[in-house]
């Protein structure tokens, strides 16, 4: 039984899983850490956390599961840390968006008899803004939260049970988990969630290019146009890890939207049109 979870990064995702350990019943400690004290006191403040630690090592030491929930190349930078200082009574998880080179990094420094357990995962939830003030007690609520797990995450007893109560949470705090393959993961990911956003981007900045100046015109297009621009808000110190550690999946992404936008433009006045309308229906539907 997990009796005390370290969170390393109160920020969002970080609060809101604090917050939803104690909705689904988690009586043990909950101790957090972050770089910034402010975001860290909100966490403490809105009752995600029972305690602040001033050493995020000396937390993951003292706790049997430590939650990585800060950018990704911060969580490389922890988790190389971290391998120095724990132990196989403890397991370290993650919330990262991309996997591959925090799998990588998991089965070159973790997983061993005489180091902690690595399990990688990544709840498929969030909001375009960060931030503590922003948590969600029931952000993870009906979402997926995948794993990429790599079995010697399970080799020794310990490491097992441990795995096993840490899902046990994620179930608890209403997810639904699946396993996926690291590169799998990562090419998913860059079709239904990095696309999207970088999508929202593009479409928000040229908007702003073209009609920025015109606020009238903000409104006229009115529900469409808040849809479709919202994750626009997204700031960039949120994806530019993304899209450092995921580069090549979410390029062949947009270069595929590029090619059927251009199809869909030489085919305004076509059956094709209608076609493509009907397709795009089936997806919705299903």
């Amino acid at each position: 039984m997990i009796e005390r979870i370290a969170i390393l990064g109160t920020g969002l995702l970080g609060t809101s899983a604090g917050l939803a350990l104690r909705a689904s019943g988690y009586r043990g400690s909950i101790v957090g850490w972050n770089r910034s004290a402010q975001a860290a006191q909100t966490a403490l403040a809105m009752g995600a956390l029972d305690s602040i630690a001033a050493d995020p090592l000396q937390a993951a030491h003292e706790s049997q599961v430590t939650v990585l929930s800060v950018p990704i190349y911060a969580t490389l930078d922890l988790m190389e840390k971290l391998a120095t200082v724990l132990g196989p009574e403890h397991l370290v998880t993650d919330v990262g968006s991309t996997k591959r080179l925090i799998s990588e990094a998991g089965a070159r420094l973790y997983n061993t008899p005489e180091r902690a357990a690595f399990l990688p995962g990544h709840p498929m939830a969030g909001k375009e803004r960060g931030g503590a003030e922003l948590a969600d007690v029931n952000l993870f609520r009906g979402a997926v939260w995948l794993f990429t797990d790599d079995p010697a995450a399970r080799r020794s007893p310990q490491a097992a049970v441990l795995v096993k109560d840490w899902r046990d949470l994620v179930a608890a705090m209403g997810s639904k988990a699946i396993d996926l393959d690291p590169a799998r993961h990562d090419e998913l990911v860059a079709w239904v969630s990095h696309l999207p956003q970088f999508v929202a981007t593009a479409l928000s900045a040229l908007l702003e290019e073209q009609v920025g100046n015109a606020p009238e015109l903000k409104d006229v297009g009115g529900r469409a146009l808040r849809e479709m621009t919202r994750l626009g808000a997204s700031p960039y110190s949120m994806w530019r890890d993304i899209a450092h550690t995921n580069t090549e999946p979410v390029a062949r992404a947009l270069q595929a939207l590029e090619q059927r936008l251009a199809y869909l433009r030489e085919n305004l006045r076509t059956p094709v049109l209608r076609e493509e309308f009907e397709q795009a229906n089936r997806f919705r539907r299903e």
